[in-house]
């Protein structure tokens, strides 16, 4: 049974989408924070069944009303974002396999996408979604492998590069890039058509 992580953060202002606050003010970065959160949970609960692992301790009933009703939730664990991704997919392998983790920073990922990442695990020991700046959008493995996620420079144009030279012998494949949302202009690079949460957030008022 495959099955999949949600990494996510509790939508509160200041504490979600700062960079996107730098230019929108944390009260609208929050509102897309949200809207991210329950695109992505909504795709998340479509291809397996889902965990979203969620920080900080105190924003588990934040999380949980923008869920699906068969969607479980977990905390995060400390540490960087490397030791709360091998916790995840540890309590992933523990449910079931292949596993494969997301974040919220793409709520308009394609379902082709990660369905290409999982198939691609029939040969392959790894498989990424590639974002187009440096980082990766999702990670499906097909048994753990905790030293993908060890030392590794994190939310820079160098995630992606230093994960793989990390991989070692395993097999890796790589998807088509796609984007994520972190800036105020990577706003019109979304396919707003495949987020409805985030659609109605981003709609003009009126």
């Amino acid at each position: 049974m495959r099955v999949v992580g949600l990494m996510c953060k509790a939508p509160r202002p200041g504490y979600a989408k700062t960079r996107l606050a730098a230019s929108l003010g944390a009260a609208r970065a929050a509102e897309y924070a949200e809207a991210f959160l329950a695109d992505s949970a909504v795709l998340a609960s479509a291809l397996g069944a889902a965990t979203a692992f969620f920080a900080p301790d105190d924003g588990g009933a934040e999380v949980a009303r923008l869920l699906p009703p068969a969607m479980r939730l977990r905390p995060q664990v400390p540490g960087d974002l490397g030791m709360r991704m091998i916790a995840a997919f540890a309590a992933l392998f523990a449910e079931g396999s292949p596993a494969l983790l997301m974040g919220t920073d793409s709520p308009d990922l394609p379902p082709a996408l990660i369905e290409e990442a999982f198939a691609a695990l029939a040969d392959h020991d790894a498989a990424f979604i590639p974002a187009h700046d440096g980082g990766y959008c999702a990670v499906a493995l097909r048994a753990p492998a905790p030293h993908l996620f060890q030392g590794i420079p994190w939310s820079c144009a160098e995630t992606l590069t230093a994960t793989l030279a990390a991989a070692g012998e395993l097999r890796i494949h790589l998807t088509a890039p796609w984007h994520d949302i972190d800036e105020a202009e990577d706003l019109e690079k979304l396919h707003l058509a495949a987020a409805p949460f985030t659609r109605r957030v981003a709609a003009p008022p009126g």
